[in-house]
Formats: structure tokens, sequence, C-alpha cells
């Protein structure tokens, strides 16, 4: 299950809101949703998948998304956290992936029987095992906004709390949750 917020920054302070992803296929849909969300300049896209990864996205004016995964394999191996590795990685990604399918592994090397694995969408499997258990992405997302990297990168459960209150956003939260 996922949870998401945007935090958009205004000339009164910051204003938090949830958001539906049902829609989001790519990034550019979650940019765009994000922009339509606030006419301000700075929004912060934060998606969590029940405590085992969040992502955030930066959004200023029309520029690129900047982007943080906390831990780019767990985030593989779901739908939004694919979309954000993938953007974050990029080509690196899809030659890690062209590797590893090419050595065409199945798990009975050591002689194991093949596992059953016909529910799981291979090339996010795939993916997933290509990618580092690690954080990836821009560090500096938040530093300029009161996180530094150490103290991003330090995050595991309850993260929006922290970095809402970090950026002095813990108030409007606390009203969308």
């Amino acid at each position: 299950m996922y949870f998401a917020a945007l935090l958009a920054r205004t000339e009164n302070g910051w204003e938090a809101s949830d958001t539906e992803l049902d829609d989001v296929e790519t990034l550019s849909d979650l940019t765009e949703l994000a922009r339509e969300s606030s006419d301000d300049d700075t929004v912060i896209v934060f998606i969590e998948q029940e405590d085992a990864w969040f992502g955030i996205v930066r959004i200023e004016g029309e520029e690129d998304p900047r982007i943080y995964v906390s831990d780019a394999a767990a985030a593989a191996r779901s739908s939004y956290g694919e979309i954000l590795t993938r953007e974050i990685l990029g080509d690196d990604l899809d030659d890690l992936v062209d590797e590893l399918e090419s050595l065409d592994l199945d798990g009975t090397e050591d002689g194991e029987p093949p596992a059953d694995d016909t529910d799981d969408d291979e090339e996010t499997g795939v993916a997933a095992e290509a990618v580092p258990a690690a954080p990836v992405g821009d560090r500096l997302i938040l530093a300029d906004l009161g996180m530094p990297p150490a103290d991003l990168m330090a995050l595991e459960s309850d993260a929006l709390a922290e970095i809402a209150d970090a950026l002095g956003a813990a108030e409007v939260l606390e009203a969308v949750r």
C-alpha cells in the first residue's frame, strides 16, 4: 500500500495535501500532477510504501524534477518505485538488466529446482535485482530547505514526519494524515 503527499511552499508557508497516484504511470504524469496541484514554485512529492522505501520528487517551476529514493532495490520492486529508480539510474539500469538477462540464471546452477515465479512481473524482478539496496538520487534534494544529506539518508520509518518537521511543515502535514 502506498501513501503519497504533496508539500507546496507558498508565500504563507507550506501547504500539505494527500494525493492519489491512480493515474500516474510515468514521471511526467507525477510531475504534471504536482504542477497542477500548486501554482507555487516548489512542490515536494513524497511517496512511501509500507515503510519499505520512500521517494521524494522535488519540482520547481519548469525545471527537471529532482529525485531521491531511500532504498533502490525495494523501490524497484514496486510500480511507482520503479518509475523513480529507472529515472535516476536510466541507461545504467537498462545495462544492468540486459547483463543479468544475458546470463540466463534461473536458480538451478547449484542444483536447486526451478522456482514457480509465474505471478511476478519479469521486468520488475530483473530490475530489482540490478539496483543497489541503498539510497539513490539527489542527496541534496532538501539541503537548502533544512534537511542535510546525512539526516535524509538516516531516515527509516516515519520519514515524512521527520522531513516535514525539518521543513517547518509538521503542523500542516498533521492535518492531512
